[in-house]
């Protein structure tokens, strides 16, 4: 956690999508920092292991589930909420077999996401419990 506030990798390759989600999760009690790629976030965690990740599926390059192998592989768990503009249910038992939290479509819902980034850094934080209905 840096000053207090429960750190949150954002790592969607849509630059608009990361503006929008650090703005929205900086605002609601969170610090925040982008990835536009899975490699930048994976090459990032040298310097620190984030409490929750927000991972767009469908990317360029490594794609969610390629970057979940990855933290697997590293013996590395994190909490994950993947998000995706394509969403189906081959997808969505692909991404919760392989641990997601939560498994989001696009556009995403502010207080769906919220939610469940609360739930992923109460999950990450041994002895902690998640606020009472979503509160932040």
């Amino acid at each position: 956690m840096a000053n207090g506030r429960p750190q949150i990798a954002i790592v969607d390759d849509d630059e608009s999508v990361r503006r929008a989600l650090a703005r929205l999760l900086n605002a609601s009690s969170f610090d925040a920092r982008t990835f536009a790629s899975g490699r930048a976030f994976l090459d990032s965690l040298s310097g620190g292991r984030p409490d929750c990740v927000v991972l767009d599926l469908h990317m360029p390059g490594l794609n969610g589930l390629e970057v979940l192998g990855a933290l697997a592989q590293g013996g590395l768990t994190l909490p994950v909420v993947m998000i995706t503009g394509h969403e189906n249910a081959d997808s969505r038992n692909r991404c919760l077999a392989a641990g997601v939290l939560a498994f989001l479509g696009k556009p995403l819902d502010e207080r769906e996401l919220l939610h469940a980034v609360t739930k992923a850094v109460a999950a990450s934080r041994p002895g902690s419990r998640p606020r009472p209905n979503g509160a932040l």
